[in-house]
């Protein structure tokens, strides 16, 4: 690819709700979408710069114009992930290359990457963080089955019986990001799975997993915010059954795919989650969701408004994206 042209564009997103975990709320999403074309074709990403790895829009678009000489000189996926480090930026890249071949090649991405072909997956449906009242009312009126409840609190537990009381029939996810009390966690894992508890995401802060090593209870643990690459699947499998592979934090399609296979050949479960974007960030993950164990894909539900061709979800299910948004 030779003669292309990048354009970057920061686009901020107003949410239909708060959006709360242990570490804060927001009530925008703030992400930057690039589009890399040549004559003909035109290939779009998007990226959700994290604050917990000190990202903001403004560094993400720096990073993004520090690689514009080697981009609009045709650089190809492979030299893209030595041209910049896992980082929303390099997501956004990436993501814009692939749907670019896609579109040059006549061949959609799910072909190219070697993934199974798509169809609607069932994805987790976020419970945002309150008190238990409240979300055992937002858990009521989720339409899926499969329910991911942030936690971070000493009502924790609370939390997780008053959803479960309303809700028998749903699956639940337990994500504390980093937030849960050392003490509080061997009684939420003793009690997790009489409270349909399935996966107990990231309780504690990352580089504090070892705790997790002799873990109490039946219910799969799974790494978050310890896991960025697939260099880190080795040692993070000595503490956790899965990994939620993310790619605004593996820095792409590309370095995802790596995530999941390294998983995999450590004997351990994948998630495919995502940050709270709109359906161009999600597209990739979707696809990708097609090699996971499960999915948590439900960013473009809490926009406002969504990107035109977006993303169909109905009754905690997702539809693959379409070619004329993605892939």
């Amino acid at each position: 690819m030779r003669n292309l042209r990048l354009e970057i564009a920061h686009v901020s997103s107003p949410l239909r709700a708060s959006f709360a975990i242990s570490r804060g709320a927001k009530t925008q999403a703030e992400t930057v979408r690039v589009r890399v074309s040549d004559h003909t074709n035109a290939g779009r990403g998007e990226g959700v710069p994290y604050a917990r790895y000190g990202e903001t829009v403004e560094s993400m678009i720096a990073a993004l114009e520090s690689v514009r000489d080697e981009v609009e000189a045709g650089i190809d996926l492979a030299a893209l992930q030595l041209a910049l480090p896992a980082s929303a930026a390099r997501c956004a890249l990436d993501c814009a290359l692939w749907d670019l071949e896609a579109k040059r090649s006549g061949r959609p991405v799910w072909q190219l990457a070697g993934l199974p072909a798509p169809k609607p997956i069932e994805t987790a449906l976020t419970i945002s963080l309150a008190d238990p009242a409240a979300m055992a009312e937002a858990a009521k009126r989720a339409p899926g089955r499969l329910l991911k409840l942030k936690l971070g609190g000493p009502e924790d537990l609370d939390r997780i019986k008053a959803v479960h009381l309303t809700r028998p029939d749903a699956r639940l996810i337990l994500d504390a990001n980093e937030g849960l009390a050392p003490d509080a966690y061997p009684a939420i894992a003793a009690a997790a799975a009489k409270l349909g508890v399935v996966l107990i995401e990231q309780p504690f802060p990352a580089g504090k997993d070892d705790a997790l090593i002799k873990r109490p209870g039946p219910v799969a643990v799974c790494a978050d915010e310890s896991a960025h690459t697939s260099g880190d699947i080795q040692t993070l499998a000595r503490a956790y059954d899965a990994v939620n592979v993310k790619l605004d934090k593996a820095g792409g399609l590309t370095e995802a795919l790596a995530m999941v296979r390294a998983a995999r050949q450590s004997g351990m479960g994948v998630m495919v989650g995502c940050m709270v974007a709109g359906s161009l960030s999600m597209a990739p993950a979707v696809l990708l969701a097609g090699l996971a164990d499960a999915a948590d894909v439900d960013g473009p539900i809490w926009l406002d408004a969504d990107i035109a061709d977006g993303l169909a979800y109905t009754d905690g299910m997702v539809s693959p994206p379409s070619s004329a948004l993605w892939g």
